[in-house]
């Protein structure tokens, strides 16, 4: 269940119009030099980004159940102790996997994935990237978008506030209304809503 309320927000709303207006054909370059992405993968590289950090050099992350090697924007893929990534680097992992390993299952598993609102897609990008496609795809959150009831699919996402078996402040934080410098999913997933 949701812990606190979550509200559309000038910030969340100013970032789904940034990614709107910079969209041709549903495609945003948002990284110089780099492919462009559907629009719903750029939305999602502008919540999780400042949520994950980003390391250019790969490190141990101990939180999970099982300890991984983690580097750039939160990618555990092929990470080895001591690799060192570029930003240029880090930006092509970030974009080319959420386009490749995880945009493909998600539309795969909600029907009409490119109807639904952006500020919602964005959101499940996101929470993929943290929680994986099998967790999101399996939620009640999608349950929910696939009934059309949105609103409630974003405050459902909420739930995933666990790391370690408790509930962290931080993940609270980035699934509900974010804090000070950071934009929340669910406050996101809201914003785009129509009411």
């Amino acid at each position: 269940m949701p812990i606190n309320k979550i509200l559309p927000s000038k910030r969340a709303q100013a970032m789904v119009g940034g990614i709107v207006a910079a969209a041709v054909a549903g495609l945003v370059a948002i990284f110089p030099g780099q492919p462009a992405v559907h629009d719903d993968t750029a939305l999602a590289i502008k919540i999780l980004q400042p949520w994950e950090g980003r390391s250019l050099v790969a490190y141990l992350d101990t939180l999970p159940t099982k300890p991984v090697y983690t580097i750039c924007d939160g990618d555990t893929d092929n990470v080895r102790k001591g690799m060192v990534e570029t930003h240029a680097g880090c930006d092509a992992r970030t974009a080319g996997k959420l386009e490749r390993d995880y945009r493909p299952h998600l539309v795969k598993c909600v029907a009409n994935w490119d109807k639904a609102p952006l500020s919602w897609r964005g959101s499940m990008l996101t929470l993929s990237w943290n929680v994986g496609v099998g967790a999101t795809c399996n939620s009640t959150a999608v349950k929910l978008a696939k009934l059309g009831r949105y609103r409630e699919s974003c405050e459902a996402a909420t739930a995933f506030n666990k790391a370690g078996g408790r509930i962290l402040k931080g993940l609270v934080n980035r699934r509900e209304m974010g804090d000070a410098t950071r934009v929340g999913e669910g406050e996101v997933c809201v914003s785009g809503l129509t009411p």
